[in-house]
């Protein structure tokens, strides 16, 4: 019989949704992870993988943060009787240390933070978000040429083997 605690998943294999656009826009400088604080309909919705980052951030205000544009499609089955806002502000759990420290580097300028991902630790839903620079114009393209370079770069050893 195989021993299902020694199993791990394959990388992102516990993914829900991913944030690529910011891996691209933004230098990534520090990386936390919080706890959402969700409805029933919404940890469905995201058992079926329903769920959007793109265009999303965090705000801090009152000691709290909040995740803002997200966006979980509720499913056909929700209960009627709850109305499901499909891009409803959602708190982030994370301690006051953190939330403090996320806040004083959002006031530098040039500084933002971001989800990067969305994921599930053990039955609980998580978030991974990072503080983050902006990218020049000239670091983008620089992207862009690493990725085709690794590309072609794996093209050509695949061919040769």
């Amino acid at each position: 019989m195989a021993n299902k605690k020694g199993k791990s998943k394959g990388p992102g294999g516990n993914a829900i949704a991913l944030n690529k656009k910011a891996r691209f826009e933004y230098h990534i400088d520090e990386t936390f992870e919080a706890g959402l604080s969700l409805s029933g309909w919404e940890v469905k919705s995201l058992r079926a993988g329903k769920a959007q980052l793109t265009d999303t951030y965090i705000l801090v205000r009152n000691g709290e943060a909040w995740l803002l544009g997200s966006h979980i499609t509720p499913l056909n089955t929700t209960s009627t009787h709850e109305v499901a806002d499909p891009t409803r502000t959602r708190k982030l759990l994370l301690h006051r240390k953190e939330i403090a420290k996320i806040f004083s580097r959002t006031q530098d300028k040039g500084h933002t933070c971001v989800p990067l991902k969305l994921y599930w630790k053990k039955n609980l839903v998580k978030c991974e978000l990072a503080l983050v620079t902006g990218k020049k114009m000239h670091d983008k393209r620089a992207t862009e040429k690493e990725r085709d370079w690794n590309r072609q770069r794996a093209r050509i050893m695949r061919e040769n083997n």
